[in-house]
């Protein structure tokens, strides 16, 4: 017969502890400690002692630790604690070694302009520079007001002469009259239309031989010849002029530029070419309508004078000396010994120049 374990577990006890263990057993607990024991009839023996007379047995060893517990929640931050009292100031230390120096930095933004100096005395004034070159042209500047009325000006010159009219029919031969005096050489009058050709009449009979007057009518008839060839270079010589579109007149003469640029040799062959020459200034009023001319064009022009045959000496083509000059500060200098040439600036001031040069063409007529 087989044991219950909770009765195998108190008969392992020694007495006196069992006895022990059944003092804190109440009579209901010991009577049911009973139970378990002795509730099934023993084959052999009688039923142990209670043990309550019996003497604690000896305390047995410490066991071993048993295995870590599973680790506990983080409890609740503690309130901070008092702020100590300031230490005293440690004694300073040796310096370390210099470091190397750090990559530059980018450039900060530029600072704000700083405020304006005093205004300080006037320099003493400097020697006149070299003339500079012309500037490009400017804008037109506003109109401006109506000026007063200017005076009359002078007659302006004659115009060309009319195209010759074609050749009427001779009229019938009178008789020769006395020879008056001789009277002014009038203008050539408008050509009228040309008439219907009539048929050549018979010849009249001869007249009686009229009193000498062959002469007289001789020389009017070259005056007139000669008035009339002068009236018809004219012409040739503005119908020429008329080529250049901008120009200028004083007095007589007329002053003209195409707009491109020559050596000397080639401006002087196209001016020649046109029925004219290069312009010769002779005056200030001559000067400064050239000086117009390059101002408009905003480039220096060819002058004709040279002195290609005598250094420093210059003259006119025609080999008279000057009349008029008008040279900038410290001209002509033949700078590089080879300004044997004259241009005129914007300015209206003279420069010797070198005839290879490239300059603005403007023509004399």
């Amino acid at each position: 017969m087989f044991l219950p374990l909770s009765a195998l577990i108190l008969l392992t006890q020694p007495w006196g502890s069992l006895g022990a263990e059944m003092k804190n057993y109440s009579p209901r607990s010991v009577t049911n400690a009973c139970t378990l024991v002795m509730c099934n009839p023993l084959e052999n023996g009688l039923p142990g002692r209670d043990g309550r007379d019996g003497r604690e047995g000896p305390r047995g060893e410490k066991g071993d630790p048993g295995l870590p517990g599973a680790e506990g929640r983080a409890g609740m931050p503690g309130p901070p604690g008092p702020v100590g009292a300031k230490g005293d100031n440690g004694s300073v230390g040796d310096p370390g070694p210099k470091g190397d120096c750090g990559a530059r930095g980018l450039p900060g933004p530029p600072g704000m302009p700083g405020p304006a100096g005093r205004e300080g005395p006037s320099g003493k004034q400097g020697n006149a520079g070299p003339e500079g070159k012309a500037g490009p042209k400017g804008e037109p500047g506003p109109k401006g007001d109506m000026g007063a009325t200017g005076m009359q000006g002078s007659a302006g010159t004659k115009g060309p002469p009319g195209v010759k009219g074609e050749r009427g029919p001779p009229g019938e031969h009178g008789a020769p009259g006395n020879s008056g005096p001789p009277g002014h050489a009038g203008l050539p009058g408008p050509a009228g239309p040309a008439g219907p050709r009539g048929l050549t009449g018979s010849p009249g009979p001869k007249g009686d031989k009229g009193d000498s007057g062959d002469a007289i009518l001789q020389q009017q008839l070259a005056a007139l010849q000669k008035q009339v060839q002068s009236m018809q270079e004219t012409s040739e010589k503005n119908e020429k002029a008329g080529l250049f579109p901008h120009g200028r007149r004083v007095g007589k003469k007329i002053f003209k530029s195409g707009s491109f640029e020559k050596t000397f040799q080639e401006a002087q062959q196209v001016c020649i070419q046109a029925g004219g020459h290069l312009p010769s200034p002779r005056s200030v009023t001559e000067n400064e309508a050239l000086q117009q001319i390059v101002t408009a064009e905003n480039k220096s022009a060819f002058l004709s004078m040279t002195d290609i045959k005598t250094e420093g000496k210059f003259t006119y083509p025609t080999g008279e000396p000057l009349a008029y000059a008008n040279w900038a500060p410290g001209e002509p200098n033949n700078n590089g010994q080879a300004e044997n040439c004259v241009e005129i600036f914007g300015n209206g001031k003279w420069n010797d120049k070198s005839c290879g040069e490239k300059r603005l063409v403007i023509c004399e007529f």
